[in-house]
């Protein structure tokens, strides 16, 4: 009798970043047999980004386990609430955000505190609804904020290349969570400075993941490759 098919795994990347990211991870699980797609995040807004990998899961054969970074997790707890062939979560250092809850909120969950707001950098972009704008990390900030475990020439390069996220999604209320119907798993980042640990941990228990923990920043699917492949292929094996 042939195996059963592995599952697609598709990395969903975050805020101030791109799908490069997850090069690493993406290798790993290749290696190991797993379709990947690592799909370009919009970053236009949360009912926006939701609806598009929602559509990039439609087009997949078979299961899907679903992966997202940062604001990548508010994108795939909306993505997967009723996305039928989604059978798995995972969340590394991301948001998982309960319904009607905004990311400025998830930010305060478990009492943590990030600097981020104070760093971030406003600019324009044609079509933004009134009031809105790109949000960038400060370059003088970026290395120790988002990936402080990095090599220099690594965070600089990010920082030149983050992308621009629409900082409307901040103060957006989530939609019904994925999490309270499809089994999740958590990467809490311990030393990251981006997402407060404290509020991970709060999310992680909320949504009752099955969680680990490393010692790593906000980028742990950089930093931490191996870490993060095995609690991915865990999820697809649970």
């Amino acid at each position: 009798m042939a195996a059963p098919a592995l599952p697609t795994v598709v990395l969903i990347h975050g805020a101030f970043a791109d799908a490069s990211g997850w090069q690493a991870v993406a290798a790993g699980l290749r290696e190991r047999g797993y379709p990947v797609l690592a799909p370009a995040n919009p970053l236009r807004g949360v009912a926006h980004d939701a609806a598009y990998v929602k559509d990039v899961v439609s087009t997949i054969e078979g299961d899907v386990v679903l992966v997202g970074h940062s604001y990548g997790g508010c994108v795939i707890t909306n993505a997967s609430s009723d996305s039928p062939n989604v059978r798995a979560l995972v969340y590394i250092a991301a948001f998982a955000p309960d319904e009607g809850e905004t990311l400025l909120e998830s930010f305060a969950l478990g009492g943590g505190t990030s600097e981020l707001g104070e760093r971030l950098v406003r600019r324009p972009y044609p079509g933004a609804p009134e009031g809105d704008a790109d949000g960038y990390i400060d370059l003088a900030a970026f290395h120790q904020l988002f990936c402080a475990d990095v090599p220099t020439d690594v965070a600089a390069f990010m920082a030149v290349g983050q992308r621009g996220f629409a900082l409307s999604c901040l103060s957006t209320p989530s939609g019904v969570p994925g999490w309270r119907t499809i089994p999740s798993w958590y990467l809490v980042a311990a030393d990251d400075a981006t997402i407060p640990p404290e509020a991970e941990r709060f999310m992680a228990k909320r949504a009752g993941a099955q969680t680990v923990e490393v010692a790593s920043s906000h980028v742990a699917m950089i930093s931490k490759p191996a870490e993060t492949i095995e609690l991915i292929v865990a999820a697809a094996a649970g």
